[in-house]
């Protein structure tokens, strides 16, 4: 393999600009296992630290103390991948598995994995050993003296511990609950393949891509690239291609995939013709076109990101969300709130992973807010590269004594229980005492006041 060489030049914007990292994908993945062959491969696990996460270990149960009681005194055989997964083979059970999510890199002591640069670090040495967010490091044997660290900072990686043998990994769980990788499994993944699992389903494209229970390793940035390559609409239905553009498909997902492993997911080795390489642009001014005057948009297809060029990627059968212009206008603003209410959820559960746990998003039925989740300010809440920011945290329900500042406003009552608003030129005032007379019954504000009384005395 070559030299790898941190790109200066990432994502195709200038080096102050740019300050962070990509979601991992394919190529990403296969960046570290390169350096894992480079420098791990052969060498025996000497010791080895790891903290405590109840997220990063627990939710695949492991932990900290099991992973280093396991794998400390063992020789590393091999490293390997299957799409954003990947594994140390070890000399006997248990083989430790892991998955970056959407913030999760592995570094080295003795050398420099990262893909890219900010200029403002160049010509700095790296951070304190161990770097900042590591779940584990290891120290390994021999010349030269090696440590790997494996860090998250927002704790969405998951580390475990399989226990089969070597050979059989791919065929156990979770690694045989994924798809094909479109690299190592070529002899799988055939466009038959492909034709018959798009003729199975009736999603938008750009959807099955990134589910990764059909396909490994396919993510945001590689999904767009595909689709923009063969010239297919993210949005449209996946069984509504021609066998030419199933195959012009398959052609695709192989190159792109291949070009980025290859390559080790460095974004100044990819071509100039790959929309990946003028895509970061959205909100700039002269950033939203292709070199050739094109222009690129960005919609949300899946609750994801997409970058897609009008020009070429053309609609040719059924597209999902299609609205008729008369149809738009009729819609009243309250449900477009709600299905705003509706698209943020999913953004925040992200869902690339087939087999991982969503976080329970709980929202009480009667929680008014004057800002919309689905405002502009949410609809905004995520990654740079079109990867929605995930979280592990529960949302907090409103207080109650919120919930009872708000009680008296009709507006959240018509859209919570569905009732039909008071007319229009009917007072402020009159709606409020409608809604009272609601709830107090048949009775009137009488037996109102009885409960309340009663609500009083028994406390």
């Amino acid at each position: 393999m070559p030299e790898v060489i941190p790109t200066p030049g990432w994502r195709g914007l200038s080096d102050t600009d740019a300050d962070f990292y990509y979601t991992p994908q394919i190529g990403e993945v296969a960046r570290i296992v390169y350096y894992l062959k480079k420098h791990a491969v052969g060498r025996t696990i000497d010791q080895v630290e790891a903290q405590e996460d109840a997220i990063v270990y627990g939710k695949v149960d492991c932990s900290a103390s099991q992973l280093k009681k396991d794998i400390v005194g063992k020789k590393i055989v091999d490293a390997k991948q299957q799409g954003k997964y990947f594994w140390l083979e070890l000399d006997s059970l248990p083989h430790p598995l892991m998955h970056f999510g959407m913030s999760g890199w592995m570094k080295f002591s003795n050398d420099d994995t990262a893909y890219y640069k900010p200029q403002k670090d160049k010509g700095i040495s790296d951070e304190e050993w161990p770097p900042k967010y590591w779940k584990f490091v290891l120290q390994l044997s021999g010349e030269p003296e090696c440590e790997v660290a494996f860090v998250d900072p927002r704790r969405l990686g998951r580390i475990r511990l399989i226990y089969v043998d070597a050979h059989v990994m791919r065929n156990s769980p979770p690694l045989k609950q994924n798809g094909p990788d479109p690299v190592i499994d070529k002899d799988v993944l055939t466009i038959d393949w492909l034709a018959k699992k798009m003729q199975s389903k009736r999603v938008p494209i750009k959807a099955l891509l990134l589910d990764q229970a059909n396909i490994s390793g396919v993510g945001n940035w590689v999904a767009d690239e595909i689709l923009y390559q063969a010239k297919l609409h993210p949005e449209q239905y996946c069984n509504t291609f021609s066998d030419e553009q199933v195959k012009t498909l398959h052609d695709s997902l192989v190159n792109v995939c291949t070009t980025a492993v290859d390559t080790l997911a460095e974004s100044s080795k990819f071509p100039e013709t790959w929309l990946m390489k003028h895509r970061w642009g959205k909100g700039k001014e002269g950033g939203d076109r292709l070199p050739n005057g094109e222009r690129i948009i960005h919609l949300k297809v899946g609750g994801r990101t997409s970058a897609v060029v009008p020009s070429v990627q053309k609609k040719t059968g059924a597209v999902a969300g299609d609205i008729k212009e008369k149809d738009d206008a009729k819609l009243d603003t309250k449900p477009k709130k709600r299905q705003k209410r509706q698209r943020a959820q999913a953004d925040e559960s992200g869902g690339e992973e087939a087999e991982e746990e969503r976080v329970p998003r709980g929202r009480p039925k009667k929680a008014p807010v004057k800002k919309e989740v689905g405002s502009d300010e949410a609809d905004g809440a995520e990654l740079d590269d079109g990867d929605v920011e995930d979280s592990t945290e529960e949302q907090k329900p409103v207080s109650k004594r919120g919930k009872s500042n708000r009680k008296t406003e009709p507006v959240v009552k018509d859209e919570e229980d569905g009732t039909n608003p008071a007319p229009k030129g009917t007072k402020k005032s009159k709606k409020i005492t409608s809604v009272k007379k609601e709830k107090t019954g048949s009775n009137g504000n009488a037996d109102g006041e009885k409960r309340r009384s009663g609500r009083l005395s028994a406390k």
